[in-house]
């Protein structure tokens, strides 16, 4: 089964991640801003992506999640920027539909997962359902769900659905990463107001977002929870630095590659049926078209 590439931003796998000592800013490797170590990390994503998808043996999911501003959206062009589009696949999680909430919670995520040969990327994922809902509980009364709400153990029998398909999907050939790109209250403002400042980015500002930011503090809660309980080896989880955005591209593209390497991705072998058709094709085209 796939292990996780390691790297200082690996969130533990024994419940120890604390969210209070995660950084927002980078710590080391200061190569990582230059843009040559970026292409050529890209470069090989896209040769990898290639691989897989010849294969045809693996998934990749990647799952990212984020406080607003945090850079999600960018972050996925540029890390994706080199990759055949046909090989790839991206997803955006918002207010679930009538449809979703006629399913259980992991339905609409489910649905969407990569198929083999394939990358498929989450912008947001099933875990909105123990994150804004934890911290919106009242959405819960809108989900249709049997019997009485128990909110001492919902998130937790949640979280257990979670790791369970995951580790399921893993055995099955999906290597899964998880991102949680780590934004400072200061920077999340910082950015806002030049959503505010800037007419091309007024359309990226939601006056929700900043009421959203009045709870911070229950986020937070909210993550370190999540993120302790589902960090698997298996299915890890990284805590991104991202106040610097460059670094933050830089870091994802290279646990993404390392992860690639790591499951020894070959191109597939040629049967000795398959060369003897060869063969004979390759002498009908010599010979020319008669």
């Amino acid at each position: 089964m796939f292990e996780a590439p390691e790297s200082e931003y690996l969130v533990p796998f024994d419940n120890s991640f604390d969210i209070s000592k995660a950084s927002t800013t980078p710590q080391t490797n200061g190569h990582l801003h230059k843009g040559k170590h970026r292409r050529n990390t890209i470069k090989e994503l896209n040769a990898l992506q290639r691989i897989l998808a010849a294969g045809d043996r693996r998934a990749v999911l990647l799952v990212f999640q984020a406080m607003d501003a945090a850079g999600k959206d960018s972050t996925i062009r540029a890390v994706m920027r080199g990759v055949d589009p046909s090989g790839c696949q991206v997803f955006s999680f918002k207010k679930p539909s009538s449809l979703e909430l006629d399913h259980d919670f992991l339905w609409r995520t489910t649905v969407r997962l990569p198929e083999r040969g394939r990358i498929g990327i989450f912008n947001r994922s099933q875990y909105e359902e123990v994150l804004v809902v934890r911290v919106h509980p009242e959405i819960l009364t809108y989900q249709r769900l049997p019997g009485e709400i128990n909110l001492d153990t919902v998130w937790d029998d949640r979280m257990t659905s979670i790791c369970q398909q995951e580790e399921h999907l893993a055995r099955n050939g999906t290597v899964i990463l998880k991102f949680w790109l780590n934004v400072s209250k200061d920077e999340q403002k910082r950015r806002f107001l030049a959503r505010l400042d800037d007419p091309t980015k007024n359309w990226k500002f939601d006056a929700g977002d900043v009421r959203e930011r009045r709870h911070w503090d229950k986020y937070m809660l909210a993550y370190e929870a999540a993120l302790n309980a589902t960090s698997r080896p298996w299915a890890p989880w990284y805590a991104i630095p991202a106040d610097n955005k460059s670094y933050m591209r830089a870091r994802v593209a290279e646990i993404v590659v390392s992860a690639l390497q790591g499951i020894g991705l070959k191109y597939p072998k040629v049967s000795d049926k398959d060369r003897a058709a060869f063969a004979e094709a390759r002498k009908e085209l010599e010979s020319g078209d008669e």
